[in-house]
């Protein structure tokens, strides 16, 4: 395995095609851009948080995410940082049970080894979607 010394427009391309598969839910094209021992991380407040490993993980993640919202992420920046990827913007969508609506930022950051993501953590405005999810 290759260490990259810094992330480079091959490691935001990569990203990039990560955010297109999930947007399309190609599932076959999301795994092969996830390194097998990815693991994601998110504030375990949320009830899709915690830390998830592996393309298992990611799965159990993603479920988890889509049985409490129906979002989209739009991406209002996109630039390399140390040796990983970060993506801004914000995640829009409705909250599943309730249909209250939300418009939160976010910040992802993503680490590409080899052309493949092993890691990435997301970051978003908590107590806001703790809010959106309780309320109504």
């Amino acid at each position: 395995m290759t260490h990259n010394p810094y992330s480079g427009p091959e490691d935001i391309a990569v990203v990039e095609a990560i955010y297109a598969a999930m947007a399309a839910s190609d599932l076959s094209t999301l795994f092969d851009l996830l390194d097998p021992t990815i693991v994601v991380v998110q504030d375990d407040r949320l009830p899709w948080g915690g830390r998830h490993v592996g393309h298992d993980g990611f799965a159990t993640f993603g479920l988890a995410l889509r049985a409490n919202i129906a979002s989209s992420v739009t991406t209002d920046a996109m630039f390399s940082a140390d040796r990983d990827v970060v993506q801004m913007g914000h995640t829009r969508g409705t909250v599943v049970a309730t249909g209250i609506p939300f418009d939160i930022a976010e910040v992802h950051r993503w680490t590409i080894r080899d052309g493949r993501a092993v890691a990435a953590h997301f970051s978003i405005d908590t107590p806001a979607m703790l809010r959106a999810l309780t309320a109504g």
